[in-house]
């Protein structure tokens, strides 16, 4: 019986095949990226936006809600059951895209996805960070987060040639049925980590059990370091909730073609993951915090640049910039709280900070909808800007360096 062993190089072929899977999880969200924003205006004749991003709340909530259980039940029954069950989940989503004919059926599969991403992300990143050692937490978070965003990126371009060649639907969507047939023959060959997180739990200095409550103040409120993070981490996905909803809106209203606006809208997730491949580990040498401060500052900034240009070149450039800013951060405030939080209560404060990061897609994209309703498409963007500018401020004066010496 092989000995069991904690590294990333200790479990090469394991670790390889959840960054493969976590492509594909991505890829589930890169299918409505670029197209279903505009299939609510177009196809379901949605005249206010605030009712266009709709399925982006429904998505962010249930999503969010499925993240904070997500950890404390993969800490009693498993990582790999959660797993398979996200996938079993998923494969109705993009079979109620297709067949939907009224828009509450789009809102429902979103409200599925966000369980299928709630359960299967979560997932793949508890995993790798339990196959990991602590000094490699950054570079096993980055690695998943590159996947994970590389597959939102392609689907997001492949899906937006397909809905130019083709229609906006059934045609992209075949290809999500494809994917959650792939996510999940590729889940069955996962094994569970369950002796790896004992090997960290054996070795932890502490070594001590909180109480979901407990876990859910600390890492909300109580501890400042870990308030800062969720912060954070709440304010980068406000910001994407808006660039979901807002930026295919922005840019046909500039008059770019929807194959202009599905590269626009797939290189900034293509940056964000790509450059997490570099963030991740750079944190494992030089830290958190100023990747987290200075990446939270850089989102904003691009956000406001691409407001104040008015050229395909460099609305791609601010798209980068933003992707660059956000993978600053992501793989960055998820190994933070790894840094902090104890083996025993780890996944369950992961799962109560992807908890509010990821109810900030429903808060963005309700804020930047009414906004939108209410002033214009510009406004919107330039005051969701001021919200991770404000946390990477937070983040300068609440955080103390993480990164285990």
């Amino acid at each position: 019986m092989k000995h069991t062993q904690i590294g990333i190089r200790e479990n090469t072929l394991h670790f390889t095949l959840l960054v493969i899977t976590n492509f594909f999880v991505g890829s589930m969200v890169g299918l409505e990226r670029t197209v279903l924003p505009i299939i609510g205006e177009e196809e379901f004749g949605l005249a206010s936006t605030s009712a266009a991003l709709s399925f982006i709340i429904s998505f962010g909530f249930s999503k969010a809600i499925v993240n904070y259980f997500a950890g404390s039940i993969a800490d009693r029954f498993g990582r790999k059951k959660v797993l398979l069950i996200g996938w079993s989940i998923g494969l109705s989503v993009p079979l109620l895209v297709i067949f939907a004919t009224s828009w509450w059926l789009i809102v429902m599969a979103n409200i599925l996805l966000g369980i299928n991403q709630g359960l299967a992300w979560s997932m793949t990143v508890n995993m790798k960070i339990d196959l990991a050692k602590s000094s490699q937490r950054g570079l096993a978070v980055g690695l998943n987060e590159f996947a994970g965003y590389i597959g939102v990126a392609s689907m997001a371009v492949v899906s937006g040639f397909i809905a130019t060649t083709y229609a906006y639907r059934p045609e992209p969507f075949f290809l999500g049925i494809i994917v959650v047939v792939l996510g999940l023959v590729l889940s069955t060959f996962v094994k569970d980590t369950r002796e790896h997180m004992a090997l960290h739990s054996s070795s932890s200095v502490e070594g001590s059990s909180l109480s979901a409550r407990d876990v859910f103040k600390k890492t909300t409120y109580q501890d400042k370091r870990l308030a800062s993070i969720t912060f954070a981490g709440l304010s980068t996905n406000f910001k994407d909730g808006m660039a979901w909803g807002l930026f295919p809106l922005f840019f046909t209203s500039v008059g770019l073609t929807l194959s202009e606006v599905g590269l626009i809208v797939a290189i900034y997730p293509a940056a964000w993951g790509f450059f997490q491949l570099f963030t991740g580990v750079l944190s494992d040498k030089i830290g958190r915090k100023w990747l987290i401060v200075l990446g939270m500052w850089l989102q904003g900034f691009s956000l406001w640049l691409m407001l104040f240009v008015e050229s395909y070149s460099l609305w791609m450039i601010a798209a980068i910039l933003l992707g660059v800013g956000t993978a600053m951060v992501y793989p960055t405030l998820q190994a933070a709280i790894s840094d902090l939080a104890q083996p025993e209560w780890r996944a369950s404060s992961l799962g109560v900070y992807r908890f509010w990061r990821d109810s900030g897609y429903a808060f963005g994209a309700l804020f930047a909808g009414f906004l939108t309703d209410l002033l214009s498409l510009y406004w919107a963007i330039g005051i969701v800007a001021l919200f991770p500018i404000i946390a990477g401020a937070t983040a300068l004066f609440r955080l103390n360096e993480t990164l285990p010496s």
